[in-house]
C-alpha cells in the first residue's frame, strides 16, 4: 500500500509521542485522513510510536 509520506505526517499532526496505535489512528481520525492513510494505520501493530518516523517506517513494512 502506497501511502503519501506527505499526508501522512498532515494526518499525524498534533500527536503527542510516544502514542499508541489507538491515539494515533484517533488523531488520523480528527484530521479526516483519507481511506488509504486510515487502511494502513488501522494495520499498524499495536505498541507504542516514539515518533512520526517511526510510524512511517512500520507503514512502509506493511506495503
Amino acid at each position: 500500500m502506497a501511502v503519501n509520506p506527505i499526508e501522512m505526517q498532515k494526518a499525524l499532526g498534533g500527536v503527542n509521542y510516544p502514542a499508541s496505535k489507538e491515539e494515533i489512528v484517533q488523531q488520523a481520525s480528527k484530521h479526516k485522513a483519507g481511506e488509504e492513510i486510515m487502511k494502513a494505520l488501522d494495520a499498524l501493530p499495536n505498541k507504542q510510536y516514539d515518533s512520526p518516523a517511526a510510524v512511517n517506517k512500520e507503514v512502509g513494512k506493511e506495503s
